[in-house]
């Protein structure tokens, strides 16, 4: 069953004068979602579930897959892929929107087909890397719908590798958008930094001259908001002008969406806007410190018959700025949790409940190990649950 416990060594209710309303955020984008990683407070939400066409933004998921099959060796950074006469043909020239100025049949390592795809947006270079991945870009997209059901995007589909209009087949939320971001900082570190924000890439070369071609990445964010490091626009005439990004300062993750907004400008403005009001009318509230037990839990058929939970980091709580609101605290986890444990295990979660704002859940772990109870101590545990002890 489920346990809910007063977080006795905290103090239940951390009281404070008054009651503060969290702040408001006026935008004309149909649809904006922005979330503090750094606790999992969701600070804005407006129309965060309606299904909407991702346009670029779906590039996040390619990228994901490709990073996904990076990390377990699967794909090289250095794999060279042939640029195929029918792709080319159907993903250059401007009806094919952005594109990364690739040329039939020349071979393109990954690592460059990714910058090409992040930094430019290329459709060419999505539909490519689909290609030399999974050898058609159907059954890429299959690829792209089954890492989206494994991260718990439930509200989204992918029926191509670049978010090409195609009658609705591929549709998103802005919750999803926001999961999906935060698994690739989160799941990807380093491949994240790598390639979410540089300021511009050179490929392809001009006709006539054949100077290089360097473009800019669109991120809205870059140079305008300290920290901001990924991650991608879209814009097509059915979505507008959208865009997912994150930022980091002093310790805080945002990741923001924004949706159906009417220009590029209009995006640069309300995404900069936005953001700032995120980090300027929040602010974090320690709680506990690393290491500080806050609770025990009961263990199942176990060598001991509980375990001290911990916090695995400094945990904090996102709060309105300037003000105290009064703060809840409670201790959940599914128990009595089943024996063995490993000291770090994340096993229950601290969760913090404030006013006009949805419930923050912070992880706790296992102060220790924990074996299984020998046989005669699991035969007591059969004993006791036979007669209701």
């Amino acid at each position: 069953m489920k346990k809910l416990l007063a977080a006795s060594a905290l103090a239940i209710v951390l009281a404070c004068p008054g009651v503060a309303a969290a702040p408001d955020f006026p935008t004309p984008a149909p649809v904006a979602f922005l979330q503090d990683l750094s606790t999992g407070a969701i600070l804005y939400s407006k129309e965060p579930d309606r299904r909407m066409p991702p346009a670029s933004m779906a590039k996040m998921m390619t990228v994901y897959v490709a990073f996904d099959l990076i990390r377990s060796g699967e794909l090289k950074l250095d794999k060279q892929i042939e640029v195929s006469p029918d792709t080319w043909k159907k993903w250059h020239g401007p009806a094919a929107g952005s594109t990364m100025f690739l040329s039939p049949g020349e071979k393109v390592s990954v690592e460059n087909l990714l910058k090409g795809i992040v930094t430019l947006s290329g459709n060419d270079a999505c539909v490519v890397l689909a290609e030399g991945i999974s050898g058609t870009e159907e059954a890429f997209a299959n690829l792209m719908n089954q890492r989206a059901a494994k991260l718990g995007l439930t509200n989204s589909h992918f029926g191509n590798s670049n978010g090409w209009p195609d009658n609705g087949v591929t549709y998103v939320t802005a919750r999803d958008l926001a999961k999906l971001a935060a698994a690739t900082i989160q799941d990807h570190p380093q491949l994240y930094k790598k390639f979410y924000s540089l300021p511009n890439f050179t490929w392809g070369k001009t006709l006539g001259a054949g100077a290089d071609i360097t473009q800019a990445n669109r991120d809205p964010l870059l140079g305008r908001i300290a920290g901001a490091d990924g991650l991608k626009t879209g814009h097509t005439d059915e979505a507008g002008y959208g865009f997912t990004g994150s930022a980091q300062q002093n310790g805080r993750r945002l990741v923001m969406v924004m949706a159906g907004l009417t220009s590029s400008n209009q995006r640069i403005e309300e995404s900069v806007k936005f953001m700032n009001w995120g980090f300027r009318a929040w602010q974090s509230k320690p709680l506990v410190t690393k290491g500080r037990k806050v609770e025990t839990a009961e263990v199942q058929l176990g060598d001991s018959r509980t375990v001290g939970l911990v916090a695995p980091t400094n945990l904090t709580a996102t709060l309105p700025a300037g003000v105290s609101p009064d703060i809840q605290l409670r201790v959940v986890y599914d128990g009595p949790i089943k024996a063995p444990i490993k000291a770090g295990q994340h096993i229950a979660d601290l969760v913090v409940t404030t006013p006009d704002m949805q419930p923050q859940r912070l992880p706790l772990v296992a102060e220790t190990d924990v074996g299984e109870a020998g046989f005669f101590g699991r035969a007591w545990a059969g004993l006791k649950s036979l007669f209701g002890g």
